[in-house]
């Protein structure tokens, strides 16, 4: 044991010269769009950052060399990738606020709340225009109140799925800051659903997401993918930039369509080049959707200026590709290898019904890195269970069944329970629970209180 730790201690200290692991997925599948990779730690934003403070970093040390240890088994290695995975993505968060959020030099000489914000926001330097006015400041006091817990919460997701997202814009060649769009949408929730039906982080609608891409059927709905629907949700955004050549037209039609954005800038005496000039002219939504947008990106990058602390990750930064080329239930695995269902349910939301339907086409399981030796081990275990687990769902009637009784259910609460937890096991949001049962706080549970789930 104490050989082991000493290996992991090394191992870590190497993590800046170290091969970048995170890129090779353990089975690649060739050309296939449905394919999620792990992604590297998040880059910072390229932010000017000022020579003075650039002077003050701490020389990089050369690590020390070590030769690989040749007597550890796969699992081992596999915990050791997880450790140094982990580490790189908890300095990466670290050191975004550290170099790129600079200190307040103005907060401790009595500067007037406008004035501080106002210049906040221009130091986040950003090719997407983040004005300051008091429809702005409403949002940042949305956000940043810490009696909601929002941006608690949020600040411990954007530690798995911001470097998701930062990857696909950065290769798009997209601003970065455009990551707080599913702050808005979706509160980083990959199975939020709207009332009129759109999905996942991006809040995509069906039809939009047909168009750009993703598979939405009754086992697979890709608008839940985190990874692909990124990738469609840049497409989108690119292609929304090329018709206005202005970010807040462009953030405002992702919103509300272009054709009501169009309306708008006719209304307006088409002189309208920003989203402020149209303001008073889109529909009431679409009027905070800017605003939310300004509010969130403060929020984040300044919420320590407002003593939020982030809450843990629920979801394991280091993680690991697996190419499913069979029929292939959760199930399977989380009996098989020590790997909870419900972390497989969040590593992989886009599986509606539990199943991978790789009958004709491969798709991608994500799996924890600590979790991939032991499933490649045991892989032909695990597809041996498919007709335990499958045989219900190969059956047409079956299938009807499942799908009557996700129509709804009735949920008792229980000691130690808490709303986001309940929500988590019925794959729902918090939010959800609320609405459908007309909770004021989610802080409020009783033992013994119903709670009702609606079918999704």
């Amino acid at each position: 044991m104490k050989t082991l730790l000493t290996l992991v201690l090394l191992f870590a200290t190497t993590a800046a010269n170290a091969y970048d692991l995170y890129r090779r997925p353990r089975k690649k599948r060739d050309k296939t769009p449905t394919e999620t990779v792990a992604t590297p730690p998040a880059q910072a934003p390229q932010q000017p950052v000022a020579s003075a403070q650039e002077n003050t970093k701490p020389a990089r040390t050369a690590a020390p060399r070590m030769e690989p240890a040749r007597d550890l088994d796969p699992a081992q290695i596999d915990s050791l990738v997880a450790v140094w995975h982990e580490r790189q993505k908890q300095d990466a968060y670290t050191e975004f606020f550290k170099q790129y959020i600079l200190a307040d030099s103005t907060a401790s000489a009595g500067c007037p709340a406008d004035s501080l914000y106002a210049r906040r926001l221009r130091d986040l330097a950003s090719p997407i225009q983040l004005p300051y006015n008091s429809i702005v400041q409403g949002y940042i006091n949305r956000y940043t109140d810490s009696r909601y817990g929002t941006i608690s919460r949020i600040l411990g997701m954007s530690q798995y799925y911001f470097p998701l997202i930062e990857e696909e814009l950065i290769r798009e060649e997209l601003p970065v800051e455009l990551r707080a769009l599913p702050i808005i949408e979706s509160a980083l929730s990959p199975v939020a659903v709207s009332p009129m039906g759109a999905t996942g982080l991006w809040q995509f609608m069906p039809s939009t997401g047909k168009s750009y891409g993703l598979e939405i059927n009754s086992l697979v709905d890709e608008r839940r993918d985190p990874v692909l629907s990124t990738r469609a949700a840049c497409r989108f955004l690119k292609d929304l930039y090329a018709i206005y050549g202005d970010w807040s037209l462009a953030i405002a039609a992702y919103n509300c369509g272009p054709g009501n954005v169009n309306k708008a800038i006719a209304r307006a005496g088409g002189s309208g080049r920003t989203f402020w000039d149209i303001y008073d002219y889109l529909p009431r939504e679409t009027r905070g959707y800017v605003p939310a947008f300004i509010g969130a990106s403060y929020a984040y990058a300044y919420h320590r200026q407002h003593a939020i602390d982030p809450t843990p990750s629920p979801l394991p930064l280091a993680t690991d590709t697996i190419r499913v080329a069979r029929l292939l239930h959760l199930g399977q695995v989380a009996s098989t290898i020590d790997v909870p269902i419900e972390t497989l349910r969040q590593l992989n939301p886009q599986y509606k019904q539990d199943i991978i339907p790789a009958t004709t086409k491969p798709y991608t399981l994500i799996l924890p890195q600590r979790s991939v030796s032991a499933y490649i081990a045991r892989e032909a275990e695990i597809h041996a269970k498919d007709s335990m687990y499958l045989k219900e769902y190969l059956n047409p009637a079956n299938l009807d069944k499942k799908r009557q009784e996700r129509t709804g259910t009735v949920y008792t609460v229980k000691k130690g329970d808490t709303l986001g937890g309940i929500a988590r096991r019925y794959r729902v949001t918090t939010a959800q629970l609320m609405r459908w049962n007309k909770l004021k706080s989610a802080h409020k549970l009783r033992i013994g209180q119903k709670l009702r789930i609606e079918g999704r």
